[in-house]
């Protein structure tokens, strides 16, 4: 399935009905009073966090979304029905920009609506016009215009786990070993150009799109990846021992390559204790399969524990490690 994590959209709230000019026509009254109704207002346009990060798809094709116009007043003093109001369903972690006024907002939680756009206003119709002075009014009002304007609509994926490490370090083949994802999977880096998710016994695990140096100035995926992970509670690094060919300190300078994007991304968006830098992280060794000698293993395994407690060596084509990694990510993420 796409993977949509950017849009623009037009909106408008709708249309204030009109009010009218009517009059009461009754038997032995055939002058009667005024009796125009006043319009319903137009229908406002909100949006709502849900639970479904493939949502955005479903806009892909329609950018205009309209809200219901308001229904003119009725004779016989009826009051016109307020216009429907437009709910648009975006997926928790959208972050909304009003691209005329550059104001902001975020959904953050499941459930939660926010108002964006206000429907026009209903006209009045001539009984509201009635006074001591003025027993025949004439007047009505047209509707009010409902607020329109355009939104640019951007993705920041809420995981509990996020995989992160250098194209090709095995994040996609993980999140395919644990989850029923169904990721992409290639022999070339930046197979992955949109986040993968997986549903990992009810927590969700992203697998975060590859990234090289000079990341956080835009080479590579540049900041796309960046941004999903801003949001995601703990981070796996994948640090493949294919990465044994760079030399001894091959593996650990691939590990401090993106290391050190974090905290440029870090000091660019100003963010201190709450940057990603400093996220909780896991550090996963892949591919161990192409190690022929365990003493080697043993080796870079020690020099990645004096940096983090939680160190796991992995190949997926041995399932006792799988299951290993796959039991005390379970404990983890079950402590928090």
């Amino acid at each position: 399935m796409a993977f949509i994590d950017e849009i623009k959209i037009h909106a408008e709230a709708g249309q204030g009905g009109n009010g009218v000019v009517r009059w009461h026509r009754q038997k032995f009254e055939p002058k009667g009073g005024p009796a125009g109704g006043d319009a319903g207002r137009g229908g406002n346009f909100y949006v709502k966090a849900v639970r479904d990060v493939h949502i955005l798809l479903k806009y892909k094709a329609k950018k205009d979304f309209i809200a219901g116009r308001g229904e003119d007043g009725g004779s016989k003093s009826l009051h016109g029905k307020n216009g429907e109001d437009l709910i648009l369903e975006l997926p928790v972690g959208s972050i909304i920009t009003n691209l005329i006024t550059d104001e902001k907002w975020q959904l953050a939680s499941e459930g939660e609506t926010i108002l964006l756009l206000k429907g026009g206003y209903g006209g009045y119709g001539n009984e509201h016009f009635k006074s001591s002075v003025n027993t025949t009014p004439q007047e009505s009002n047209i509707g009010g215009a409902g607020e329109k304007a355009d939104f640019k609509i951007e993705l920041e994926l809420f995981a509990d786990v996020g995989f992160i490490g250098l194209p090709n370090a095995g994040k996609s083949s993980l999140l395919n070993a644990l989850t029923n994802a169904d990721a992409k999977v290639g022999d070339y880096p930046f197979t992955t150009l949109d986040p993968n998710l997986g549903d990992f016994f009810g927590f969700i695990v992203a697998d975060i799109p590859g990234v090289i140096e000079g990341a956080s100035e835009g080479k590579g995926l540049g900041v796309k990846f960046l941004r999903h992970i801003k949001r995601t509670k703990m981070l796996a690094h994948l640090v493949s021992f294919e990465n044994l060919s760079k030399g001894s300190t091959g593996m650990m300078k691939s590990y401090k390559e993106i290391r050190k994007e974090l905290a440029k991304y870090d000091k660019m968006l100003g963010l201190n204790e709450d940057g990603l830098s400093n996220k909780e992280e896991i550090i996963v060794l892949t591919k161990a399969d192409v190690v022929d000698d365990p003493k080697i293993i043993a080796k870079k395994t020690a020099d990645f524990k004096k940096i983090s407690k939680n160190v796991f060596v992995l190949s997926l084509y041995d399932d006792k490690m799988v299951k290993k990694f796959n039991d005390a990510l379970v404990k983890i993420l079950t402590k928090k």
